[in-house]
C-alpha cells in the first residue's frame, strides 16, 4: 500500500492473516483457472508419459530386466519400474510450464503488477509455487488413473496416499527450479531451448529409466553424475513412497535442493540484488 511517497509493508498497513490468506487464494485460483482453460496442457502432460509407458516400455520389456532391488521384493516388469520416473517427469514438465507462465506474465506486464504488491516477495513467489505444485499433482494422479487400467498400481491402495508427500516435495523442487530459470529467460521464444537444455539431461541422467547398478556396469562416471542429479533422488523418493517406504537419503537431498532452488529464485526476483533486476537495468 502506498501512502504519499511512502510504500507501506503489509504489517504497517495492518494486514492480518486473513489478508495473507486472501492473497494466497487469489494467486492459486488464478493459476488453477488458467490451467482449467488450457486443457491442451492437461492432454499434453498425459500423452508424453503414456507414450513412454505403453510404447517405450513395451519395446524394452524383454531387453531390460530389473533385478530385485529396494523397494521391490520381487522381480517387476519394466513398465512398473519406470512408472515413478514418469511421475517425476510429469512434475518436472509441470514446473517448467509454470516458469513459462511467469515469463509470459512478465512480458505482458502481469508479473510487475504482482511483484509491486505490498505483500512480501517470498510470499508471492511461494503462492505461485504452491499453485504450480497443485497442478502437477492433478496431472500425476490423472496419469496414475490411466495406468491403473494397465494393472500398474502400488502393492496396496495406501500407496496412492503415501506417495502424496513425495510428489509434493518433488513438485516444489521442480517448481522452484523452473522459477529460478524464469528469472534467466529474457524472451518467451527462448524457453524451448532452456527447457531442452535442462529437462532432458535431468531425465536421462537419472534412475528414471534404468537402475543405477546397471548404469555403473556400463559407465561408472555416468553413474556418478546420476547420483549427483537431484532428479534421481526425486524419482527414488517417489518410488519408495509408492511402496509405502521411505528413502531417507533421497528425502534429505530433495528437501535441501528444494530449499536451495526456492531461496535462489527469491533472491533472483529481489529488485535490489536479483538477476532479473540487473537484466532489466541493463
Amino acid at each position: 500500500m502506498t501512502h504519499g511517497n511512502t510504500t507501506l509493508s503489509p504489517a504497517d498497513a495492518g494486514y492480518g492473516l486473513a489478508n495473507y490468506a486472501r492473497c494466497f487464494n487469489g494467486i492459486v485460483w488464478r493459476e488453477l483457472l488458467r490451467y482449467w482453460h488450457q486443457r491442451e496442457r492437461f492432454v499434453s502432460a498425459l500423452v508424453r508419459p503414456l507414450v513412454w509407458l505403453f510404447i517405450f516400455a513395451a519395446g524394452f520389456r524383454s531387453v531390460l530386466g530389473v533385478s530385485i532391488i529396494p523397494p521391490y521384493e520381487t522381480y517387476v516388469l519394466y513398465e512398473v519400474y519406470i512408472t515413478p520416473g514418469l511421475m517425476a517427469m510429469i512434475a518436472l514438465f509441470s514446473g517448467m510450464q509454470s516458469s513459462l507462465s511467469m515469463v509470459y506474465d512478465r512480458e505482458m506486464g502481469n508479473m510487475r503488477l504482482l511483484l509491486v504488491s505490498p505483500f512480501p516477495r517470498w510470499f508471492l513467489l511461494t503462492a505461485k509455487l504452491a499453485a504450480g505444485t497443485a497442478v502437477s499433482l492433478a496431472q500425476v494422479y490423472a496419469f496414475l488413473a490411466v495406468a491403473y487400467f494397465w494393472e500398474i498400481e502400488p502393492p496396496s491402495p495406501w500407496g496412492y496416499l503415501t506417495v502424496l508427500p513425495a510428489l509434493v516435495l518433488a513438485g516444489v523442487m521442480f517448481g522452484a527450479l523452473g522459477m529460478l530459470l524464469s528469472s534467466l529467460i529474457k524472451q518467451l521464444e527462448n524457453f524451448a531451448g532452456i527447457m531442452n537444455f535442462v529437462i532432458f539431461p535431468l531425465f536421462f541422467a537419472s534412475s528414471a529409466l534404468y537402475p543405477l547398478w546397471r548404469i555403473k556396469e556400463s559407465s561408472p562416471w555416468l553413474a556418478y553424475v546420476c547420483e549427483l542429479n537431484p532428479f534421481t533422488h526425486a524419482v527414488e523418493l517417489i518410488r519408495f513412497a509408492f511402496h509405502q517406504r521411505i528413502n531417507f537419503t533421497a528425502l534429505l537431498i530433495v528437501v535441501v535442493a528444494a530449499a536451495g532452488f526456492l531461496l535462489a529464485a527469491i533472491a533472483a526476483y529481489d529488485p535490489s540484488r536479483g538477476m532479473l533486476s540487473r537484466r532489466e537495468g541493463a
